[in-house]
């Protein structure tokens, strides 16, 4: 039997012969990678992906020369070696032409996927594991928690943590700070945890996972549960397909203390300057009320893809005698019955808004300034069935790695197709959505969703029901910019008048580099640059291409300033990408970044 569950077969290494034969020969290329035939082993237009392995970095190299590039400056300082092909073949993505590998570097266990094209690689994939030396305790590594013998003075675990807690922040300085206690900050934080990395994660808010309880009281997660699973604790086989955003929260509380995280609430990080002589931060924060300040080595914005609320500056915003908020505010419909509501957007969190008080009984206009790209839930659900998430066989972990196997350029035609098949399978109900007005949009090159959330983080809705309220009439659709608003109502530019008793902008956030300027210095954020987005040279992702997500989970342009952030199955992958990064900077390990 194999890990998986399933039967090993004898026949697997001769049908991998190809994979086995070509791993020999670039474990060669690499002992001697400037006498290499790289064109040898690499189609003309091939992808290598690598996740730290050889380049220490997020890396996607696209074409034979920056694959032979990285190879000839790299091979030397990483190592790499003992590649091993994973003859199973229950594992996915395995074939004639597509193989599993294992691999070590001087300082790390790896794995990698391999497809080739006429004896030659055409995508590879490598991804560090774990460090050799500093592996996590876990399973047959896990500590005993006790020693079974009588002893004066024993220290018990409850002493030990508590003696922590004492200590972080005060006494002793954390390696690593981490701004921001959502999923994202813990993820990290529990994985640093196990690395035995001394970690503070700070917020503004009380508790782990009150950036959910904040919420308005109708949201579910939209992504199925199978792909939301945290590292080391997934989620009971009895929880619900979708998340109500409170079950959310208190998972992330529950998670904060099984993981032993250290989490300072009601702290608010309000300046941090790197001292590049003593390779240090001077971060002041004020916790409850007192302001203080901590020295890590580390710095980590771990606050979601966006910085600021995004308030556009409206004429005679100021006259209005109504309320007037941004969507990250609202809380409680109920008030709102009867009443004129105006949600100025059209993207998730309009739609959510708009079902959220149309349900208490408010009259509901959506104001759609430009196009939006809408997928059904109930759709993208009997896709999500398909996916390796959703095989329980299937850790969550490979699974990752699975997905990742495709590189972004690579993804276009998929994504395209998708786009294709849901057109054909909800013809109707893009019809119905159409007829009523609705400006729809299935990305600036046909790959949908999928693509916009990589892009630009935004410009879709996953509909959940508000679509039918806007197919039917019940929430009222207005089109176009706003003009001005008075004490009473919206006026947009072809002089229509929206009463109003309630306004939201549902009109997202400013970019997290804003934060680095707000926090750090202007200085600073311009010599990071943008944070998200490959490059596309798309509507909200300006170029050049990188072919990665810019400055996420890797080295930025400012030394011990790093970016956690995404949704829940990027904050679990990624998490032990930046994990091993900050580990291994702890420790002094070599770390020649490349790209």
């Amino acid at each position: 039997m194999n890990e998986w569950g399933g039967e090993k077969t004898t026949t697997q290494r001769e049908l991998q012969s190809a994979i086995a034969t070509w791993l020999e020969r670039f474990g060669q290329a690499l002992a001697e990678p400037d006498a290499a035939e790289w064109s040898d082993l690499f189609v003309e237009d091939c992808f290598w992906r690598d996740f730290l392995a050889f380049s220490w970095n997020i890396v996607t190299l696209e074409g034979r020369e920056a694959v032979a590039a990285m190879a000839r400056e790299q091979a030397a300082a990483i190592g790499a070696g003992s590649f091993k092909l994973e003859d199973d073949a229950s594992l996915p993505l395995i074939d004639e032409t597509r193989g599993w590998f294992t691999f070590t570097t001087r300082t790390a266990r790896c794995r990698g996927h391999l497809q080739l094209e006429g004896g030659k690689a055409g995508v590879l994939l490598t991804s560090m594991l774990e460090l050799i030396g500093h592996e996590e305790p876990t399973g047959d590594r896990r500590p005993a928690g006790v020693e079974h013998k009588a002893s004066r003075g024993r220290r018990t675990w409850a002493d030990d943590t508590a003696a922590r807690k004492r200590v972080l922040g005060h006494e002793e300085q954390p390696y690593c700070l981490i701004v921001g206690g959502g999923q994202n900050g813990l993820q990290l934080a529990a994985r640093l945890k196990l690395l035995s990395v001394p970690t503070l994660v700070i917020d503004a808010l009380e508790k782990p996972g009150d950036c959910w309880r904040q919420r308005y009281p109708s949201l579910y997660l939209h992504d199925p549960i199978f792909l939301d699973h945290f590292p080391y604790l997934p989620f009971p086989d009895h929880w619900p397909l979708y998340t109500h955003k409170d079950k959310m929260a208190d998972w992330l509380e529950i998670y904060a203390k099984a993981m032993e995280i250290d989490f300072w609430g009601n702290t608010r990080c309000t300046a941090a300057e790197y001292d590049p002589q003593t390779e240090e931060w001077t971060v002041a924060i004020v916790r409850d009320g007192r302001d203080m300040v901590l020295r890590p080595k580390q710095f980590v914005l771990a606050t979601g893809l966006s910085g600021a609320k995004n308030m556009p500056r409206i004429e005679g915003a100021e006259t209005f005698s109504g309320e007037l908020y941004h969507s990250a505010d609202h809380r409680n419909s109920a008030q709102f019955a009867g009443r004129n509501c105006v949600i100025v957007g059209s993207n998730n969190s309009a739609h959510d808004i708009c079902v959220d008080l149309w349900e208490a009984g408010a009259e509901v206009t959506m104001i759609q300034r430009s196009p939006t790209i809408v997928v059904r839930a109930e759709t993208m659900r009997g896709f999500s069935k398909h996916l390796p998430y959703a095989d329980p066989s299937i850790p969550s972990e490979f699974a990752d790695l699975i997905s990742a196997a495709v590189p972004f350029k690579l993804r276009y035609q998929s994504e395209t197709d998708m786009t294709e098949a849901l057109k054909e399978i909800d013809a109707e109900f893009y019809g119905k959505l159409e007829q009523a007005g609705f400006m729809l949009s299935h990305g600036a090159d046909g790959t949908g969703f999928l693509m916009a959330y990589h892009r630009r983080a935004g410009g879709y809705y996953i509909d959940v029901g508000a679509s039918d309220l806007i197919a039917g009439g019940e929430v009222r659709l207005a089109q176009g910019h706003i003009a001005r608003i008075t004490s009473n109502a919206v006026i947009l530019a072809d002089g229509t008048e929206l009463p109003a008793d309630l306004i939201v902008y549902a009109t997202g956030y400013r970019p997290i580099d804003e934060l680095v300027g707000q926090l750090i210095s202007p200085e600073v954020q311009a010599k990071v640059g943008p944070c998200w987005g490959l490059g596309s040279d798309t509507d909200g992702d300006p170029g050049p291409w990188e072919g990665e997500l810019r400055n996420m989970w890797k080295p930025t342009a400012q030394k011990g300033l790093w970016f956690q952030g995404g949704n829940l199955m990027q904050a679990r992958f990624h998490s032990r990408h930046l994990a091993l990064q900050l580990k291994a900077r702890m420790e002094n390990i070599e770390t020649p970044v490349y790209g």
